[in-house]
C-alpha cells in the first residue's frame, strides 16, 4: 500500500506496487500438482491401502499438516492486518534499516512474535515489501521460528531452563550478527537495497496520536474483516504453495529413512554435527516438531550443540524459506545469503557446545 490515508484501506498490491485483481485460474504445475499427489495419497491411505511406504508418506503429510495449520492461519490473519496498516508506521517501528537499532527492533520482534516458522514466513515477507531492509528481514526470521513464548515452554519442558535460555540468548546473537554482515553485503553493493523501502519522513510521527485517530476511523464490520482474511489469502498464496512442496519432500525421506537411524548417528562428534545439518536440510519440519527432535540429540545422543544445530539450521537451510525469499525479493543471491550468512555461525557455536556442554 502506498501512501494510504488510514489503516482501513484495502490493498492487493505486490511489492513493485502493482495490483493484481482477479486474472482467473493459472495451472501452476507447483502449487496444483503438489495438492493432487496430496490428495491422492490421503486417498489410498483412507481407502485402506496396504503399503509401507505410502502409510508412511500419509502419515507424514497428516502429522505437519496437523502442526503447520495454526501458524499459517495466524500469519495468513496477521499478514491481512498488515495490508491495512500504512508502510510508514513499520518504518517509524523498525527504525532505521541499515543501522544496529533497527537490527535489534528486528531481532526483539522475531523473539516476541509467537508464530511457527511456517507462519511467520508470511509476516517477513510482508515486512519486506513493507520497505524494513533485507538484514532486518533475515533478523527477524532468525530469531522468531521456535523463539515464541509457546515453543520457549516447550523446550523448557524438555531439555531445561538453562539449555533454553543459551539456545534463545545464542540464536538472538546470530540474528544480530546475520543483519549487521547483510546490512554491510547491501551497502558494499552486493546485494541490492529494497526498493520498497520509503524515504524517512522530514518530522518525527506521533505514532500514538496517529494510531488512535487511524483506529477511530475503523468500520468493523463484516466487510472489515472479509477483506482481511482475503487479503491475507492473496499473500499466502507463494508461501503455500512452497509448503506443500516442502510437505511432499519431508515426506518421502521419512518413508524411505527409518528415523531410529538418526540416534546412533548424530553423536557430539564434527561427524554428528555435519550429519545433523544434512538432516535439518532434508527434513521439512515446523517449530512444533523440531523441538521433540533437538530434545532428542541433547538428551539421548548427549550431543546439545547437535540439539542447537537442528533448531537454527534448520531455518537457515529451510527450502520453503528461501524459494519464498527468491519469490519476494526476485534474487536467488539473496535467498542463498541466509544460509552462506548463518550456517558457519551455527555450525561453530554447536561444536563448541559440544565442546564444553557435552
Amino acid at each position: 500500500m502506498k501512501n494510504a490515508p488510514s489503516c482501513c484501506s484495502p490493498t492487493h498490491e505486490d511489492h513493485n506496487g502493482h495490483d493484481h485483481g482477479n486474472k482467473g485460474f493459472k495451472f501452476d504445475i507447483i502449487f496444483h500438482g503438489s495438492i493432487a499427489i496430496i490428495a491422492l495419497t490421503l486417498l489410498a491411505y483412507w481407502l485402506g491401502v496396504q503399503n509401507h511406504y505410502l502409510v508412511h508418506f500419509a502419515h507424514t503429510i497428516i502429522e505437519l499438516f496437523g502442526q503447520m495449520w495454526w501458524g499459517v492461519a495466524a500469519g495468513l490473519v496477521f499478514v491481512g492486518i498488515m495490508n491495512k496498516i500504512p508502510r510508514d508506521y513499520f518504518n517509524a517501528i523498525l527504525g532505521k534499516g541499515d543501522s544496529l537499532t533497527g537490527i535489534l527492533r528486528a531481532t526483539v520482534a522475531g523473539l516476541l512474535f509467537d508464530l511457527c516458522s511456517h507462519g511467520i514466513l508470511m509476516i517477513g515477507a510482508k515486512l519486506y515489501e513493507r520497505g524494513a531492509s533485507y538484514g532486518q528481514v533475515v533478523t527477524f526470521l532468525i530469531a522468531s521460528p521456535w523463539n515464541s513464548f509457546s515453543m520457549t515452554l516447550i523446550l523448557w519442558a524438555l531439555i531445561g531452563w538453562k539449555w533454553t535460555l543459551l539456545f534463545i540468548a545464542l540464536s538472538a546473537v546470530i540474528a544480530i550478527i546475520s543483519g549487521m554482515i547483510v546490512i554491510a553485503l547491501t551497502k558494499a553493493g552486493i546485494i541490492p537495497d529494497n526498493p520498497n523501502t520509503m524515504a524517512a519522513p522530514t518530522t518525527p510521527i506521533d505514532l500514538k496520536s496517529r494510531a488512535i485517530s487511524d483506529l477511530k476511523a475503523v468500520k468493523w464490520n463484516t466487510q472489515f474483516f472479509k477483506e482481511i482474511l482475503t487479503g491475507g489469502l492473496h499473500e499466502a498464496k507463494i508461501l503455500i504453495k512452497w509448503l506443500l512442496l516442502g510437505v511432499i519432500i519431508a515426506g518421502m525421506i521419512r518413508a524411505f529413512i527409518p528415523p531410529e537411524h538418526f540416534a546412533d548417528w548424530f553423536g557430539p562428534t564434527i561427524a554428528g554435527l555435519g550429519l545433523t545439518l544434512l538432516a535439518t536440510t532434508l527434513i521439512e519440519v515446523c517449530s512444533e516438531g523440531s523441538s521433540p527432535i533437538a530434545a532428542e540429540l541433547l538428551n539421548k545422543a548427549a550431543a546439545p550443540g547437535n540439539a542447537f544445530t537442528f533448531l537454527m539450521a534448520g531455518v537457515s537451510t529451510d527450502y520453503t524459506e528461501m524459494m519464498i525469499l527468491r519469490d519476494v525479493t526476485r534474487s536467488w543471491k539473496m535467498a542463498f545469503v541466509l544460509p552462506i550468512v548463518t550456517v558457519p555461525q551455527v555450525l561453530l557455536l554447536g561444536y563448541l557446545i559440544n565442546l564444553f556442554g557435552a
